[in-house]
């Protein structure tokens, strides 16, 4: 058997497809977590953010990741932090060099948390009291934050939500699932506007991906609750104000399983010399009889690739995918665990805006213990980051 959790959490996702699984709280205070998150700023200097024994801890390095700075402590005060598989802290750098941070609380009933959010605009010297982004109070399902900035400045934050699903309780609808809602600030965090749904019946605890369109309006996707138990992705567009949310089905695999995977999928710009044309978009798929990983290009509500791109070796537990572009180039990366339980970063690249792409190969062994993938980019090099038992590691790859 496996020694690596989220290689047997893969292992059980295609054992009990169509059986159904509860949803968990995913909470654990762990020294030895590997949960982290990491972005380029402007200079490029690599940011970091993690949990340590209750407390979200940022430090920085000049030299690639060899070396960090003294850590600062973002909340002084300790809480029960989702640092593990789909839940971890959020960084993100504004364009004016402001670092803002968000993460999960847990609280007292199981699957119950918070959204905070604190700021550092001294470049991470020290960072404002944390507060919650959110109105709604109750201890509930707040969870699986996710962040995006947008050139202009205006952060979006957006989270799993079940305030709605009283009325589910009471018509015994549990197919109904929870909600995403979101939260904006336009005045570099000092303050949100009181926050919107975006969407009725996501999946109760896979993560939220984000990115920009050109314009600066922030786009979500994420595992979505379809009719008859389909859990597949939409995608959307956050709102200007007064303007109803249009959703979009991103994928059409047509998995039906009682229960979240625990499985987020990623999601990227599309854009070329012409301009922007859709998304990239990299998932799990559960379905039947090809589970596994999945590439479709999306050019705004039409497909463009039919069938969408399976990828990735299902019987190494391939999982966790990444995806950056640049252009008409595009990387894929995603964990795979071998027969000897070492785990391997595997990658594809495709130069032709993700129609034809190499064949794929190992871009890192990471060990034993490892933490999700994540490509990062700074100017015209793309970088691959994955955090692992022996530290933090970092390749380039353009």
């Amino acid at each position: 058997m496996k020694n690596s959790i989220l290689s047997i959490m893969i292992v059980v996702i295609t054992l009990l497809v169509g059986k159904g699984f509860a949803h968990e709280g995913h909470i654990k205070n762990d020294a030895s977590n590997l949960a982290v998150s990491l972005v380029f700023d402007q200079q490029g200097q690599l940011w970091r953010a993690h949990v340590l024994d209750g407390f979200v801890f940022v430090d920085q390095s000049s030299d690639r990741g060899k070396t960090f700075s003294k850590r600062v402590k973002v909340n002084q005060r300790p809480q029960k932090i989702a640092a593990k598989g789909e839940e971890r802290p959020k960084i993100a750098i504004a364009p004016n060099g402001d670092v803002y941070l968000t993460w999960t609380q847990g609280l007292s009933k199981p699957s119950s948390g918070y959204i905070w959010f604190s700021r550092s605009s001294d470049g991470g010297e020290h960072f404002d009291e944390p507060m919650i982004v959110h109105q709604d109070r109750a201890e509930i399902t707040h969870r699986f934050d996710a962040l995006n900035v947008a050139p202009n400045g205006v952060i979006t934050v957006a989270w799993v939500d079940e305030r709605d699903l009283a009325l589910a309780e009471i018509t015994k609808d549990r197919s109904a699932g929870a909600a995403i809602y979101y939260a904006r600030s336009f005045d570099r965090g000092a303050t949100f506007e009181k926050e919107q749904k975006l969407a009725d019946s996501s999946c109760e605890c896979c993560r939220i991906a984000m990115t920009n369109k050109p314009d600066g309006t922030a786009v979500a996707m994420w595992r979505h609750v379809f009719e008859g138990g389909e859990r597949d992705h939409m995608i959307a567009e956050v709102p200007k104000a007064g303007m109803v949310p249009q959703l979009n089905r991103a994928t059409f695999g047509h998995w039906k399983i009682n229960g979240c995977p625990h499985h987020g999928g990623a999601l990227a710009i599309g854009e070329n010399a012409s301009g922007w044309w859709g998304y990239h978009l990299a998932y799990f798929d559960g379905k039947d009889k090809k589970p596994g990983l999945y590439y479709s290009r999306m050019d705004g509500n039409a497909w463009v690739t039919s069938p969408a791109k399976k990828f990735g070796n299902h019987t190494q537990q391939a999982r966790y995918p990444t995806v950056l572009s640049m252009g008409d180039k595009v990387w894929l990366a995603w964990l795979e665990t071998g027969a000897d339980n070492m785990n391997k970063v595997m990658g594809l690249t495709s130069l032709d805006g993700g129609k034809t792409w190499s064949d794929a190969g190992i871009l890192l062994n990471a060990g034993l213990q490892t933490d999700d993938p994540q490509l990062l980019q700074f100017k015209e090099t793309v970088f691959l980051v994955v955090n692992t038992k022996e530290g933090l590691k970092v390749r380039a790859l353009q």
